[in-house]
C-alpha cells in the first residue's frame, strides 16, 4: 500500500512539471529566430517596408491661407536606415530654400515656415509656401538601397510640379554611398569620358542661353547617382546644372557598369 502511494505521488509530481513547462508558441519562436538574426552582424534586419506620414510640428495658423506641408516617409525594421531617411528628408527640405546645413526634419521644417511666413509678409497677395514630399525604395539589392524622393513644391513664385531626388546607402557599412565609391578609380578616366560625351549631345539640344551659360565640363562627383535592372546612371535635376536647363539621365548598360564598378559592389548589387 506503502509502495502505491509513492510511486502516485511521483506520477503526480511528473505531470505536475509536464504541465508547467509548456511549448512555445510559433510566434514566440519566429521572434527568437527575429533576435538571433538581429544579433548577427552579417544578417541585415528585413526591412517590412511600411509608408507613413513624417513626424514634425507645424505652428498653428489662424489665418486664411496657411502653409501646405505633406512628408510622407517610410519606415523598416532597420533602426539605421530610419535615421538615414529623415536625413534625407531634412536635406531635401532645406534644398527647397537653398539650405545645406546639418539640420533635424524638425529644424528644416521651421527654417522652410520661416522662409514662407517671410515670403507673406512682403506683399499681402503673396501665396505661402507648398511642399509636397512622397518617398519610396525604388530599389534594393542585397545590402544597398536606392531612395527616391519626389518634390512638388512652390516657393514664392517658383513652382516645381515634380523633382526627383535619389541617394544610395550601404546598410551592411550603414554609410551612404556617392558614386566615387562605388567607381574603380582605374576607370574613372573612361567614366568621365562617357558623362562629358552624353552631356555635350545633351547640351545640343538645350536653349542657345543654356549653352551660354552651362559649364563645359559635367562635374559628376557629387551627383545623385541610381541603379535599375541593367546598370547604373547618373541623374541631374531640371535648373541643377544650370538655370532654366532640362534634366539630364546618364546610363552605363551592363558590360559598362560591370567593368567600371568595384567587383564586390558589382556582384553583390547585380
Amino acid at each position: 500500500m506503502k509502495k502505491q502511494t509513492v510511486i502516485l505521488t511521483m506520477l503526480s509530481s511528473i505531470l505536475l512539471l509536464s504541465a508547467c513547462h509548456k511549448e512555445p508558441s510559433e510566434s514566440q519562436q519566429e521572434q527568437t529566430a527575429s533576435n538571433t538574426q538581429v544579433s548577427n552582424p552579417d544578417v541585415l534586419p528585413y526591412l517590412n517596408i511600411q509608408t507613413k506620414p513624417a513626424e514634425y510640428a507645424l505652428p498653428f495658423c489662424e489665418k486664411k491661407n496657411c502653409i501646405d506641408i505633406y512628408i510622407q516617409t517610410i519606415s523598416t525594421k532597420d533602426a539605421w536606415l530610419n535615421r538615414w531617411i529623415t536625413t534625407d528628408l531634412s536635406r531635401v527640405v532645406q534644398a527647397q530654400i537653398d539650405l545645406k546645413q546639418n539640420l533635424s526634419l524638425q529644424q528644416a521644417i521651421n527654417a522652410y515656415v520661416k522662409k514662407s511666413d517671410d515670403w507673406q509678409q512682403e506683399f499681402s497677395a503673396n501665396q505661402p509656401y507648398r511642399l509636397h514630399i512622397q518617398t519610396r525604395v525604388a530599389s534594393q539589392r542585397n545590402q544597398y538601397v536606392l531612395l527616391q524622393l519626389q518634390v512638388s513644391s512652390k516657393q514664392a513664385d517658383v513652382e516645381v510640379k515634380e523633382r526627383q531626388y535619389f541617394f544610395v546607402a550601404d546598410r551592411k557599412l550603414q554609410k551612404e554611398l556617392s558614386i566615387l565609391d562605388v567607381i574603380q578609380p582605374k576607370y574613372r578616366v573612361a567614366f568621365d569620358q562617357i558623362v562629358q560625351d552624353t552631356y555635350q549631345q545633351w547640351l545640343k539640344q538645350q536653349s542657345h542661353n543654356v549653352q551660354q551659360t552651362a559649364p563645359k565640363k559635367l562635374y559628376w562627383g557629387q551627383a545623385d547617382w541610381f541603379f535599375d535592372g541593367e546598370g547604373i546612371g547618373l541623374h541631374y535635376r531640371a535648373n541643377e546644372i544650370v538655370k532654366d536647363a532640362k534634366q539630364l539621365e546618364i546610363f552605363l548598360n551592363k558590360q559598362q557598369t560591370e567593368q567600371m564598378l568595384q567587383p564586390d559592389v558589382f556582384h553583390t548589387m547585380f
